[in-house]
């Protein structure tokens, strides 16, 4: 069993959902995202989200480009994520760790390679925004080979003739975007997500995490209540962000601010369910 299958299979026993919540590779510096990184799961994260950082986000919203902006200008990279998440792994063996990026680096660096090489820093899954179910054969083959979890976008304006193409293959857990658009504009409403995960599930077996605009404990409660899980990205970025100095450099508050809203948004996740 992964660590990804572990670790929802434990929530259900404990009848709750999980906290996603989400870092940037080398935002600000490598330093802190490393720091950031280390103290999520001690913060309420059940699984992490790590942002490899791309030059053309399509699916981010201002917030997340510019995580990656300042990111890319301290010096990411590929083989930096990865070596974050090995630094990682020093401490922690347990938490589920997933990369999300975008597939021009990954074949830049090699498909084969990269999975070899992530599965061997300890990576567990992978989201690729941009990567359509009919190139799959691109990556998928490696990361099933390499033990690697293949997580798939579904989308609002995803049908049921759909449905089933873009979740043959996939493992882990399935991403629900819960509006059509770019990251951290809005959420969906509750009326919304109480028609559309159902759907999904007649599809799939695997969890489900609702994404794109959850900010906010309320919002992930109300995803859990839902779904399985609540990914949690530009809301941290921005508190990051609001804590850097005129050069973009991280202050003395900045992790701990962004844990404590990790904190909370861990409480808002785990009170969820409990008045239903």
């Amino acid at each position: 069993m992964s660590r990804i299958a572990a670790r929802f299979a434990a929530l259900t026993q404990e009848g709750r959902g999980a906290l996603i919540p989400f870092v940037e590779a080398w935002d600000p510096d490598g330093a802190t995202s490393l720091a950031l990184l280390r103290g999520m799961p001690g913060a309420g994260a059940d699984l992490i989200e790590i942002g490899m950082p791309f030059t053309d986000p399509m699916a981010d919203g201002p917030t997340i480009q510019a995580a990656g902006k300042r990111a890319l200008a301290a010096g990411a990279s590929v083989p930096a994520a990865l070596a974050m998440v090995r630094d990682f792994r020093k401490d922690d063996a347990d938490t589920p760790v997933v990369l999300m990026g975008y597939l021009n680096p990954i074949l830049s660096y090699g498909t084969d390679r990269f999975c070899t090489d992530a599965a061997a820093s300890g990576v567990d899954g992978l989201i690729v925004v941009d990567l359509p179910p009919e190139e799959a054969g691109l990556l998928l083959p490696y990361a099933a080979t390499r033990g690697l979890d293949f997580i798939r976008l579904v989308a609002p304006t995803t049908d049921d003739n759909r449905l089933p193409y873009v979740l043959d293959g996939s493992s882990g857990f399935v991403y629900y975007v819960s509006i059509a658009g770019i990251t951290g504009t809005r959420f969906a409403t509750s009326e919304h997500l109480a028609q559309a995960i159902p759907r999904v599930r007649r599809f799939t077996n695997l969890p489900i995490a609702v994404g794109f605009g959850v900010r906010t404990p309320g919002q992930a409660a109300q995803a859990v209540r839902a779904a399985d899980a609540a990914v949690v990205a530009s809301a941290l970025i921005d508190t990051l962000a609001s804590t850097l100095d005129d050069q973009g450099r991280a202050g003395p508050v900045t992790v701990r601010r962004v844990l404590d809203q990790v904190r909370e948004l861990a409480e808002g996740v785990r009170e969820a369910r409990l008045n239903i």
